[in-house]
């Protein structure tokens, strides 16, 4: 890592972990491996902001640590990459407990709990859901037709958002400045 932290992926210590390489890798991480409109790749920094005001949208009443849940849910994936869950699944060991480890470490790192309650789970997982479906529309060429099959229809309630991919490095302060603000 660029902070100079040896992370064991087999056995992540919360100790190795640094929110700036995790900001790092996740803005350099593209969405939708790249195939997606704009000068630049819209990242997993900007979709794990996304998710944490997709979030809140959904459950205005959520606290300061369940958002910076949220913001922190792919987190792994700045050492692991994006993978689509078909490809998780094919690759023959048990990858979600894996990332699920990693994922631990990163919230003991930042005195959250290992995992979340289960509604805070079904909730990431409906912003992330929600999440996908406005990135296929707006930057990956989906329909809304096809958008609507694959990941439902978005709430009424939830406004659209502009996604506008950004240069890594804005990529990576927005993360990080989301960060902060949760984590005060």
């Amino acid at each position: 890592m660029l902070s100079g932290r040896r992370l064991d992926l087999l056995d992540p210590s919360p100790l190795d972990i640094e929110i700036e390489d995790i900001a790092h890798g996740l803005a350099r991480v593209a969405r939708w491996n790249g195939q997606t409109a704009g000068d630049h790749a819209f990242s997993v920094a900007q979709h794990c902001v996304l998710v944490e005001d997709l979030a809140a949208a959904l459950n205005p009443k959520i606290g300061r640590t369940a958002r910076l849940m949220a913001l922190l849910h792919d987190a792994p994936e700045y050492v692991v990459s994006d993978l689509i869950s078909p490809f998780k699944a094919a690759v023959g060991l048990d990858y979600k407990a894996f990332e699920l480890k990693l994922l631990a470490a990163i919230h003991l790192r930042f005195g959250l709990p290992a995992a979340p309650p289960e509604t805070m789970r079904v909730l990431f997982k409906k912003a992330d859901t929600l999440s996908a479906y406005f990135e296929a529309v707006q930057l990956a060429g989906f329909s809304e037709d096809e958008a609507r099959k694959i990941f439902g229809l978005p709430p009424q309630r939830i406004a659209p958002p502009t996604l506008t991919p950004l240069p890594a490095a804005k990529a990576q302060a927005e993360f990080l400045q989301r960060f902060v603000k949760l984590s005060a």
